[in-house]
């Protein structure tokens, strides 16, 4: 029997993300055959686009995390762009953010309101310290955590400072168990419920 449609599709994901780990996440959705939008601020878009090795003026970070997916420049501080994320999250199943925690609020996008907009949606929220707690408003970047977690002392030489791993390996964890837990989150309540069983 020919493989005709990937897993995924069907499924629709928004992206509120920058860098690595929301756009990560949002692109292993695409790459199993959802619709991604990402959407993006009028001010130049995710700085990623920009970010290190650049080929004819674009990242080549760019051209891996931004595969399968459509960009929508949207200005969310506006209330018209702010409308058409709305229209769009109403019809959405998977909402990805990795602002730092509040942003999301400020917005007016808070849990209560998406939920009430949409209460299908899954919402998977990408941030270095959580939402809550006393560092949730540190910056959450991978090498962060990967130096806290003592990842950069084991992976270095004696003779050296700490050094990274080839990959944002902190970001693409992060991303991956976003994924894993929205595809939970979309199982039917009834197969939900017998998960304990």
């Amino acid at each position: 029997m020919p493989f005709t449609s990937k897993p995924l599709s069907g499924l629709k994901v928004i992206e509120l993300g920058t860098l690595i780990a929301g756009p990560f996440a949002s692109r292993i959705c695409g790459e199993f055959g959802a619709e991604v939008i990402k959407i993006e601020s009028p001010d130049g878009g995710d700085p990623l686009r920009k970010w290190r090795k650049l080929y004819e003026g674009t990242s080549l970070w760019w051209f891996v995390q931004a595969r399968n997916k459509k960009s929508l420049t949207l200005n969310l501080k506006h209330p018209d762009g702010l409308a058409i994320l709305k229209q769009l999250l109403g019809e959405a199943d998977i909402l990805i953010e990795n602002f730092r925690p509040g942003v999301l609020e400020k917005l007016g996008l808070s849990w209560e309101t998406l939920h009430a907009l949409n209460p299908k949606l899954v919402l998977v929220r990408l941030s270095g310290f959580g939402q809550t707690g006393p560092m949730k408003d540190q910056p959450g970047f991978g090498a962060v955590g990967e130096s806290m977690g003592g990842l950069r002392y084991i992976t270095g030489f004696e003779d050296r400072p700490p050094v990274r791993t080839g990959i944002s390996i902190g970001d693409s964890i992060a991303a991956l168990w976003g994924v894993i837990g929205a595809l939970l989150a979309l199982r039917p309540p009834a197969v939900n419920a017998g998960l304990g069983q």
